[in-house]
């Protein structure tokens, strides 16, 4: 079970549901970019979608659906699955930013408090899948320790399946200075 409370330091964060659609609409409608290479478009329906769809085999206890808040501002959104594709694994469904917030690092930190959250609870790897084509996101996730593992097509365009193990790149070095110390 994950404390959504405990995913950030730097932001309120809590589960998303249906009387949030707008907000997270909102947020998916700043990012025309992730939609192109996805062949889609944010829409109402495909956010209620979204926050009401879990994997096969995944049950709605399971499936955290999370909004990254500073104060009543909507800064990210996250489909976290808890125990997917296995009981050590998390996976991450969906992360988008506020368009706002965008090229300051804040998505890393973001990632990084819930790896370093996911390793405290016992997880060994977070999963997640990106358009293969899309510079952005293949740049971002790189950048945050995951490393593409398999490729998987899609309906009209292709996903990369990346995986960072836990604890990552900063945990562990964070780990190292202070067993130095």
């Amino acid at each position: 079970m994950i404390d959504t409370a405990g995913l950030s330091t730097c932001f309120r964060v809590r589960r998303l549901n249906d009387a949030d659609a707008d907000g997270i609409l909102f947020l998916c409608e700043g990012n025309p970019q992730y939609y192109l290479y996805c062949n889609s478009e944010p829409s109402m329906e495909q956010v209620l979608h979204d926050l009401r769809t879990a994997p096969p085999g995944v049950g709605a206890d399971d499936k955290y659906f999370v909004g990254f808040f500073r104060g009543d501002e909507l800064v990210a959104v996250m489909d976290l699955i808890d125990g997917y594709p296995g009981k050590g694994c998390c996976y991450i469904g969906f992360f988008m930013m506020n368009e706002a917030y965008q090229g300051k690092l804040i998505g890393s930190a973001i990632i990084d408090e819930v790896c370093a959250y996911l390793t405290r609870i016992g997880k060994r790897t977070i999963r997640l899948a990106f358009a293969e084509d899309n510079p952005q996101a293949s740049h971002f996730w790189k950048k945050n320790g995951f490393i593409v593992k398999a490729v998987a097509p899609m309906d009209g365009w292709t996903a990369l399946v990346a995986e960072r193990d836990l604890p990552g790149p900063a945990i562990g070095l964070l780990k190292k200075l202070t067993d130095m110390l």
